[in-house]
């Protein structure tokens, strides 16, 4: 549906740059470039990283329902000391376990219902220019090298710290990014690396430094330029990149492209498991596709954007439970509906529903006024219930004119799709149905009939079962 740029730029968004909601003015009229860090690619992602793909997933639908055409970025990190240290327990090559972190990445996304975004750029595909940025930030003094390590001149960037509002001479070098080795080396404890020597076992690139590889916070700012421009409409990630990947990216890109790196920044709030901080110690670190075996990920996305996205979230089997039957509500709501629709022998509305109809759009408009105060998805969430309430009320199988409940249902399903939920629970085949639908493809295929085994073959692909003929016999296994 095409909107008015009036109507269009109607979003407030909390910028952590300003510490205020802003009112959303696009760079370009009706574009939208967002980048989102992603995950560094070294195992599965855990239910935290879920949170930012499932938050900045559900700003672009949204911008994209709006009418806008949106340049969705988010980056792969696929060289980190963890990649090379996996690597070499199992002894592969550190592109192996990066590879194949990012194709099971890939699948959690997409079972998450997160949609492929416009690029996912991979830092080791981008070294040229890398580089390209290093020699120039040398060039304009913001930069210098040590023995083959490149450092960047923080006190040298005026604006340092505007971010996350840190005083630099407050500052001491203690973050995980700003400690390196040869700290002796630096001119100021603060100087952080853009390009580091090659070590014995570690994968490495030729630069006019020497053999190495970039820094973590070179990488965004590089990928970001490349695939969205110098300037980004709105940069997201978790709070905690804030300081210190944010601020130095923020430092890099201003400094080398003179101009200001994003309009916009937004920040997702920590995910907590039952009240306590996610860590491998405590025995309560999950990854999406674990929790995905306990429950539907669609659960858990409804469960995420039941709260607004900047407030801590706590995950415990309580509140999943909850989530789960405010979800069943709906869905059991538009499944009444949905048979009104098919059983109804009225098909025009009468006057007392075009009367009722009338009502639907406001539940839309405060559906949209709601995602535009800083995309409040858990007021949005309200509003639905609200729709079911009213849908619950009015809708009667049998007695219900086809056109009204076909009114209510499309705007039911036009709000979940925009949040990314399925309206209808996705059927899932237990292992015994799955054996029996094999059972008599084999059948199928013994009385060449083979379009009813090709059949068989399609619909379990749809469910994302995936079959394997071998010399054993037929092999499945879930996609």
């Amino acid at each position: 549906m095409e909107r008015s740029q009036e109507e269009q730029t109607g979003m407030k968004i909390f910028n952590t740059l300003t510490r205020h909601k802003d009112e959303f003015q696009p760079i370009n009229e009706g574009k939208v470039g967002i980048y989102v860090c992603g995950p560094t690619v070294y195992d599965y992602i855990h239910i935290g990283n879920a949170r930012p793909m499932i938050v900045f997933d559900t700003l672009r639908r949204y911008f994209e329902y709006k009418g806008y055409e949106v340049n969705y970025v988010s980056n792969f990190t696929d060289v980190d000391d963890k990649i090379i240290k996996r690597a070499n327990e199992e002894g592969v090559d550190a592109s192996v376990i990066s590879e194949r972190y990012i194709a099971e990445c890939k699948k959690d996304m997409a079972a998450l219902h997160v949609e492929e975004a416009t690029t996912h750029p991979q830092a080791t595909k981008e070294i040229p220019d890398m580089i390209a940025m290093v020699e120039t930030l040398i060039e304009k003094g913001y930069a210098y090298e040590v023995n083959g390590t490149v450092y960047f001149r923080t006190r040298k960037f005026s604006d340092y710290g505007k971010l996350s509002k840190k005083n630099i001479d407050d500052l001491r070098a203690g973050n995980r990014e700003l400690l390196v080795s040869g700290e002796d080396e630096k001119e100021d404890p603060l100087d952080f690396v853009l390009w580091k020597p090659k070590k014995e076992g570690e994968p490495s690139w030729p630069s006019p430094w020497g053999d190495g590889r970039p820094g973590w916070h070179l990488e965004c700012s590089v990928m970001s330029k490349k695939y969205i421009g110098d300037v980004i409409d709105i940069h997201a990630g978790g709070e905690d990149l804030i300081f210190p990947h944010h601020e130095n990216e923020i430092a890099q890109s201003e400094a080398a492209n003179d101009t200001e790196f994003a309009r916009y920044w937004m920040h997702n709030g920590f995910l907590k498991i039952n009240n306590e901080k996610m860590s491998k110690s405590l025995g309560n670190f999950f990854t999406v596709r674990e929790i995905g075996e306990k429950y539907d990920l669609q659960v858990i996305r409804f469960f995420m954007l039941s709260a607004h996205y900047r407030s801590p979230l706590n995950f415990s089997a309580e509140l999943v439970e909850s989530s789960k039957n405010g979800l069943d509500r709906i869905r059991t709501s538009a499944s009444k509906v949905e048979e009104a629709i098919n059983n109804s022998t009225v098909s025009d509305m009468t006057e007392a529903e075009t009367k009722l109809a009338e009502e639907i759009p406001t539940y839309v408009k405060r559906f949209e006024d709601a995602m535009e105060d800083d995309l409040n998805t858990a007021d949005a969430i309200s509003v639905i219930f609200e729709l079911v309430k009213f849908a619950n009320t009015n809708v009667e199988a049998g007695a219900t004119s086809k056109a009204f409940a076909q009114k209510l249902y499309d705007t039911m399903k036009q709000l979940m799709d925009i949040l990314g939920i399925d309206i209808k629970e996705q059927e899932v085949l237990l292992d015994e149905e799955i054996e029996n639908l094999i059972e008599e493809r084999q059948a199928a295929r013994k009385a060449k009939n083979f379009a009813r085994a090709d059949e068989i073959r399609n619909l379990l692909t749809e469910k994302g079962i995936i079959l394997e003929d071998t010399r054993e016999g037929v092999r499945w296994k879930r996609a």
